[in-house]
C-alpha cells in the first residue's frame, strides 16, 4: 500500500465517524453524583451541550459515574470531554456493556480504556479509543475519577461520543413472534 493510499485510508475511517447522539437510550441514561441543578443533560444533550453557561456538575465530591446505553450496536471510535482547566475531569475510565455499575464496584472491573485529559482535550480534542475494544457496545460506562486540580467539585461542559453503528435493525422496533 503506497503512502497516499494509506493516508486516504486513514481519513475514510475518520469520516465514516458519526456523532452517536441519535443513537443514545435516553430512558435508560444515568449520572451518579450529579448536583440536581447541574445534570447529565446540560453535557450531554444537543443545544445544551453547545451552551458554554451549562455544565454537568458533581455533587458530593469529584468523582461522576454516567452509564450511556445505545438503542443499537456500536463501534466506538473516540469521546470528546470538555471542561474548564481547574475543575474539569481529569482521569476518565471506560468500560464497554456494564450494567448497574457503582462507585462501590467500579473498581471491580477492569476498564477499557483510560485516558488522562490534556488541557487539549478540554478544550475540545477528542480522545482516540483502543478501537479493537470498542466493537460490539451496547452501552458506555464513563468514571470520571478526579478532576484537573483536585477539587471536590467536577465540571463538564460537553460530551460527544463517536463512532458507527455495527447494524442498522432497531431492536427496540422488533417484536417478539408469538406462538398460536
Amino acid at each position: 500500500m503506497s503512502a497516499a493510499s494509506a493516508a486516504e485510508s486513514a481519513s475514510a475511517i475518520q469520516r465514516s465517524q458519526v456523532d452517536l447522539l441519535d443513537f443514545i437510550d435516553w430512558s435508560g441514561v444515568e449520572c451518579l453524583n450529579q448536583s440536581s441543578s447541574h445534570s447529565l443533560s446540560n453535557a450531554i444533550k444537543q443545544g445544551y451541550r453547545e451552551d458554554e453557561g451549562l455544565n454537568l456538575e458533581s455533587d458530593a465530591d469529584e468523582q461522576l459515574l454516567i452509564y450511556i446505553p445505545f438503542t443499537q450496536v456500536i463501534k466506538l471510535h473516540s469521546i470528546l470531554i470538555k471542561g474548564s482547566e481547574e475543575e474539569g475531569p481529569k482521569t476518565v475510565k471506560l468500560f464497554t456493556n456494564k450494567e448497574h455499575m457503582g462507585f462501590s464496584n467500579v473498581s471491580d472491573f477492569p476498564p477499557s480504556d483510560t485516558a488522562v485529559l490534556s488541557p487539549d482535550n478540554l478544550k475540545g480534542k477528542p480522545v482516540v479509543l483502543k478501537y479493537v475494544k470498542f466493537q460490539n457496545v451496547r452501552s458506555l460506562t464513563i468514571f470520571i475519577e478526579d478532576n484537573q486540580s483536585g477539587s471536590e467539585i467536577t465540571k463538564v461542559q460537553k460530551i460527544a461520543i463517536y463512532g458507527s453503528t455495527v447494524e442498522t435493525t432497531d431492536m427496540k422496533g422488533l417484536k417478539k413472534i408469538e406462538d398460536n
